[in-house]
């Protein structure tokens, strides 16, 4: 049990840091995806 809760501890810093990492790549997929939307009309 201590272990999970090391695990999550461990993983929430990590999503705490690498958030806004993550978050861009995220973004230019959605962009992709609507450009590629917005082309097939």
């Amino acid at each position: 049990m201590q272990y999970i809760q090391h695990t999550v501890r461990g993983l929430t810093l990590l999503f705490d840091i690498n958030w806004d990492r993550m978050l861009f790549p995220v973004a230019i997929a959605l962009a992709l995806l609507v450009a590629a939307f917005l082309g097939s009309l």
